[in-house]
């Protein structure tokens, strides 16, 4: 291993979730959009051409859609902090950032969006 922190990239990933405080959330459900940045040496895999030396991001992307399509949580801080430790539960990573996104919060004011980033690294 050369030591060196790479980083695999999965944006936008749009899943339907039914995360909030709020009995119409729960019920309805809404979009959340969740974008995971993951640090690992990619080295092995590049030397190799060899999918198993590193993180399959399609098999990634079926594990958060999961865990935001499941057990519902009040708040999008607790989806993100499951939602990196399914990151980090991938052997070959050494840290995971999660953004989970709610771009239909129930905030009566006009916005953009609203987001909670997690950042952990493995102990």
């Amino acid at each position: 291993m050369s030591g060196s922190v790479d980083e695999i990239r999965l944006t936008g990933l749009a899943v339907t979730g039914h995360h909030g405080v709020f009995e119409q959330e729960r019920r309805e459900g809404q979009t959340f959009v969740v974008d995971a940045v993951l640090g690992l040496d990619t080295t092995p895999a590049a030397r190799s051409d060899d999918l198993a030396q590193t993180v399959h991001y399609g098999e990634l992307a079926e594990a958060i859609a999961a865990t935001v399509a499941g057990k519902p949580y009040d708040l999008i801080e607790t989806l993100a902090h499951k939602l990196v430790d399914v990151a980090l539960g991938y052997q070959r990573v050494q840290w995971a950032q999660i953004t989970v996104h709610k771009p239909q919060a129930p905030i009566p004011l006009q916005f953009a969006d609203v987001a909670v980033t997690v950042r952990r690294s493995r102990r």
